[in-house]
């Protein structure tokens, strides 16, 4: 697919039309101050993976309703004294998979927490293992639909939830230095990095990847790729309902986080991704209130991005802040 969403220059001007609620900023306050009156109860077992340059453990903590959440601590295997963190999140259908898959971070030097996401995790990759147990109404078969009669309800208000918890728990462990810790990922990662980057005011530095989960208005009628497409066949079925499922997606638009964002900001969007397009992440990158922020242009890549390349590039770009 060639170049099919806005030239360079007009998205560099971009901005989304996505209406913020009135009360966003008091409904995460609630939202986040319920999650906390459980007790975050981060446990972390070691693991024998079989690797000798790192040191692995299963970790599990209280997330949204004090539901148990996984994830993997990796930690570099000499490592005496604290050390920067890097909290990532990963792509739609995927869950935290197995330790050797994720060394890079660790191999830095640095701390490595990924978390679980919950109800996801039989996609791709090795697989997740951590359960939504909370019910919703009639959905289109995914995620994107999950409880999106209600802002309460809705599926990532829980997903946004155990992120901020699961920073919370990374910084617990003894290893890792809470005064230095990133949130990176990349597609629904990185939609959910830009919401945490919104929700911790103490992070060093934010690197969402061709982020998900941005500027819904649009992306629901640029693309007819999934996951964006879920929304448009509910919609397609459930008719006359659009602006009720816009109102519940805005509580969790990219873009109002992202206006929220207190930290320095490593972004990268392909022109080809149809899904998820250009447009609605420069909507994101061009929202992000801090002046420190930078994105990086793939010309002519898909949703794959920068791959490899833009690892190196957040290796790079890194080195200033943690």
């Amino acid at each position: 697919m060639a170049l099919f969403d806005l030239s360079l220059e007009e998205l560099h001007e971009y901005r989304s039309e996505s209406a913020e609620p009135e009360d966003f900023d008091a409904f995460w306050s609630k939202t986040l101050q319920e999650a906390r009156e459980h007790d975050l109860d981060a446990r972390f077992e070691p693991v024998d993976t079989g690797l000798a340059t790192v040191r692995v453990f299963d970790v599990t903590f209280a997330g949204y309703g004090g539901h148990p959440i996984k994830g993997w601590l990796t930690l570099p295997a000499a490592t005496a004294e604290p050390v920067p963190l890097v909290v990532e999140f990963v792509g739609y259908g995927g869950g935290r998979g197995l330790p050797h898959e994720h060394l890079l971070w660790a191999s830095t030097g640095r701390a490595h927490f990924i978390m679980d996401t919950r109800g996801q995790g039989s996609a791709w990759g090795g697989g997740g293992g951590t359960a939504d147990p909370v019910g919703a109404g009639p959905a289109f078969p995914g995620f994107m639909t999950r409880g999106i009669d209600a802002p309460d309800d809705y599926y990532y208000r829980r997903v946004f939830t155990d992120a901020v918890r699961a920073v919370e728990a990374a910084r617990s462990h003894p290893l890792t230095d809470a005064t230095r810790t990133v949130a990176l990922g990349a597609s629904q990662g990185g939609g959910i990095t830009i919401a945490v980057g919104g929700l911790v005011p103490d992070l060093v530095a934010v690197a969402p990847d061709v982020p998900f989960l941005c500027d819904f208005p649009r992306a629901a009628t640029l693309t007819d790729r999934h996951p964006y497409r879920e929304i448009g066949l509910f919609l397609k079925t459930h008719r006359g309902r659009t602006q009720d499922a816009l109102r519940t997606l805005s509580y969790f638009d990219g873009v109002h986080f992202a206006s929220r964002g207190s930290a320095p900001a490593l972004f990268s969007v392909a022109l080809e991704d149809q899904t998820c397009p250009p447009s609605t992440v420069f909507a994101a990158f061009n929202a992000w209130a801090h002046d420190d922020r930078t994105i990086e242009v793939y010309d002519f890549n898909d949703h794959e991005g920068g791959g490899p390349y833009h690892e190196a590039a957040k290796m790079r770009w890194l080195r200033s802040y943690a």
